[in-house]
């Protein structure tokens, strides 16, 4: 009787231990449908310097999804981060990997990054208006996107949220699904 009740005790502690290795898919992921970047080498930016803001980008976009366990708002903010950074720079790596670990819903681990929160937002609004006094159509879209992430990232940097609403009141609310879902272009 006492081998009866090991093995019993064996099988369920199996299948306690298999059933627990099985990862639960506990958020969907709408991945950005980015294809090729809709910002040419028309754009005011160095590639490294594309490639340091995409890299950022997607480290606070994975950052905040890890904090916040994956809520519904923290990932549609962090579809919008990583379809900025994959816009800037198609393969960057953090980019790239963030994405497809929340395609298969995998929380990406905490990275730590050059910049907090609040100081990302700022270099973003510095660079959107430096973007915006070179002019240039590409400058001037990218421009519209740092300024108003920068309000949306910090909401306490005044001059983040005057610029963002002065832009909103002047040229209508800023288009994510370009950036999130463009449109194909037909050949």
């Amino acid at each position: 009787m006492m081998r009866f009740w090991q093995v019993a005790a064996f099988f369920c502690a199996t299948a306690l231990f298999l059933g627990a290795e099985e990862p639960q898919r506990s958020f969907s992921w709408n991945a950005p449908k980015v294809v090729a970047s809709m910002f040419t080498a028309d754009l005011g930016m160095l590639d490294t310097e594309r490639e340091e803001y995409a890299t950022n980008l997607a480290t606070q976009a994975s950052n905040q999804v890890t904090a916040a366990k994956a809520s519904p708002a923290s990932l549609a903010d962090a579809r919008r981060l990583l379809a900025l950074a994959l816009q800037l720079s198609p393969r960057n790596k953090r980019a790239v990997v963030a994405n497809f670990q929340l395609s298969k819903g995998i929380l990406p681990d905490g990275v730590d990054g050059h910049y907090s929160q609040p100081v990302l937002a700022r270099l973003i609004l510095t660079r959107g208006q430096l973007l915006l006094k070179q002019g240039g159509e590409e400058n001037q879209r990218l421009a519209r996107f740092f300024i108003q992430l920068a309000a949306e990232l910090d909401p306490k940097n005044e001059d983040a949220v005057y610029a963002s609403e002065v832009q909103r009141l002047d040229h209508g609310a800023v288009d994510w699904a370009s950036i999130t879902d463009p449109a194909a272009k037909n050949p």
